[in-house]
């Protein structure tokens, strides 16, 4: 993946079946564990209620992405997942596609957007907090490797 300018400008738009490859490097180069699968990229992109972000300078060019989860009759989203490049931590990328999953949301009719974050994960907090998500719970040993989840929500205006 080329290496990201401290000022792209950063566009976020709807992934399609074309960026699954890029997806998949993306989400083993940002996360440890936890990850989603091909399958369930693919999945997701065909899906009436998943939608796929993706933050890039350029068609395959991405610098972070994100899986928003809808049900039925429900008036609450979901960030399943919220992946950026190491290297474009810090500027800006998470924060532009916590904005757009927001307005994803609500035109679906959502009146609130949920999240769950592990604990040590105190950058991702720190990006959480300031758009405005608050924290309401915990689930017990949610990720792989045993460790908590705090649940953020945040009321969507």
């Amino acid at each position: 993946m080329p290496s990201l300018p401290v000022t792209a400008p950063a566009r976020v738009r709807r992934a399609d079946l074309s960026d699954l490859d890029d997806l998949v490097t993306l989400e083993q180069n940002a996360f440890d564990g936890d990850r989603l699968s091909r399958a369930q990229y693919r999945r997701h992109l065909d899906s009436d209620s998943a939608q796929v972000l993706v933050a890039s300078g350029g068609r395959h060019d991405f610098f972070g992405s994100a899986v928003l989860f809808f049900r039925k009759r429900s008036r609450v989203a979901r960030v399943y997942s919220l992946a950026t490049r190491p290297e474009s931590r810090g500027l800006g990328i998470g924060a532009a596609l916590l904005q757009a999953a927001a307005a994803a949301a609500r035109r679906r009719g959502c009146d609130r957007l949920r999240l769950e974050v592990r604990p040590d994960n105190a950058a991702a907090i720190r990006l959480y907090e300031r758009a405005g998500f608050r924290r309401f719970g915990a689930y017990r040993r949610y990720y792989e490797d045993g460790t908590d989840a705090w649940r953020y929500e945040q009321a969507l205006d």
